[in-house]
């Protein structure tokens, strides 16, 4: 009987491997050709061409759903422009951040800074007031005399972020150019939110979105052609089946149009092919992979919770389809044996409509007659996979 890892190993060696190219497959990667995108293309250009003239261009927002382009776009339409500066003496600074990938205010505003070289020391990565952090940012553009374009992707995510400080980081971002005596600053901002504007302060409004472009969603049929085009460049010829590219298609698009979901689809599904050593990529494997993604969906939001959110979801697996009351008291139990001090019902009850918004667990009305009405909750994901999820946090290993 050879020996499972010799086996996968010789297999991975005498490799069957069918994708050639793994990161055409991540959605980092961007293609030389951006299907279906040309007229956004030529906006997004337009919108940023007076740098290429020595002028500030106007604040731009980029609206869409995930997976239609918008960030493929503004990235590409920066790196060319970024070539043609390189050749010219007028200071130009490119800047790029995700909101999601920074918990904090502070830190989005230190990897902003990053990438204006600003040091640890002039910039440290902690401890200064928001509004310090923000003065260097411009401080230092005014003594490079830098023309900065801050690009910030899921602006959402950041307002979220400033809602909840308090500081109006936007505001001042989008006023910056009257503290500037040199140098300018421009912000373009990638939201996958359409009523993002709605959320905001009327005073950010007008000077934030002074150009707006909206993606469209892809239909069935842009995404099947920007799959083929992938396809082409990172797997081995003929090894993806009709039938599974149809059906990443289909799923993708039927969903709202989102040309990731189906990229990732693939990947996963050609993942999946090789590991069975198999020689193509079938139907079957896209099924398959559409079940991986989904839990590792699930098991990505559990893991993220933080710890009295995850007695709370156990004290409802523990309490299955019952009452509040019910699982406060399943709750209470949960803390006493991990040894925290519980929070307050009121404060349970919050937590379990924010839970109900995830959709991990959801929650019916029932009335009982002369007491009123209460609310029960139950799970929408196994309690296997709560279960596996939790193990790994040493708190809760006693409880699961």
């Amino acid at each position: 009987m050879s020996d499972p890892i010799d086996r996968m190993l010789d297999a991975a060696e005498s490799g069957k491997s069918i994708i050639k190219n793994r990161d055409i497959l991540h959605f980092t990667y961007i293609p030389n050709t951006i299907l279906h995108r040309n007229s956004e293309q030529e906006k997004v250009t337009q919108s940023l061409l007076p740098i290429l003239k020595q002028s500030r261009p106007s604040n731009l927002l980029v609206y869409g759903k995930p997976g239609t382009g918008k960030t493929l776009v503004v990235k590409k339409v920066l790196s060319k422009i970024q070539e043609r500066v390189e050749k010219s003496n007028f200071p130009i600074k490119l800047v790029y951040s995700n909101s999601k990938d920074e918990t904090t205010l502070y830190g989005l505003l230190v990897s902003l800074g990053r990438q204006l070289d600003l040091s640890e020391k002039e910039l440290p990565s902690s401890g200064l007031a928001t509004s310090e952090v923000f003065k260097r940012l411009l401080n230092k553009i005014d003594e490079g005399k830098l023309n900065a374009i801050f690009v910030i992707d899921e602006i959402d995510h950041l307002a979220q972020l400033v809602a909840k400080t308090g500081k109006d980081i936007l505001y001042q971002l989008t006023r910056a150019n009257e503290r500037l005596k040199q140098g300018s600053l421009t912000l373009v901002g990638i939201s996958n939110d359409l009523t993002f504007k709605e959320k905001l302060d009327p005073r950010v409004i007008s000077s934030l979105g002074e150009e707006e472009i909206v993606f469209t969603n892809y239909n069935v049929e842009q995404i099947k052609k920007i799959l083929e085009e992938r396809i082409h460049e990172s797997f081995i010829e003929n090894s993806v089946e009709e039938p599974a590219l149809n059906l990443c298609a289909a799923l993708a698009g039927g969903e709202h149009g989102d040309a990731r979901r189906a990229i990732d689809l693939i990947r996963v599904a050609g993942e999946i092919a090789e590991r069975q050593q198999s020689e193509k990529v079938t139907i079957e494997h896209v099924r398959e992979a559409t079940q991986k993604i989904e839990e590792n969906k699930e098991e990505t939001s559990l893991k993220s919770y933080p710890l009295h959110e995850k007695l709370l979801i156990l004290a409802i697996l523990k309490a299955n389809g019952s009452s509040t009351g019910e699982i406060y008291s399943s709750y209470k139990n949960l803390c006493k044996v991990v040894g925290r001090d519980e929070l307050t019902q009121r404060r349970i009850t919050q937590m379990l409509s924010e839970i109900e918004l995830s959709g991990i667990i959801t929650g019916r009305l029932i009335h009982q007659g002369i007491h009123g009405r209460t609310k029960k909750y139950k799970l929408t994901i196994s309690s296997e996979m709560i279960k596996k999820t939790f193990k790994d946090d040493l708190t809760l290993q006693d409880i699961v």
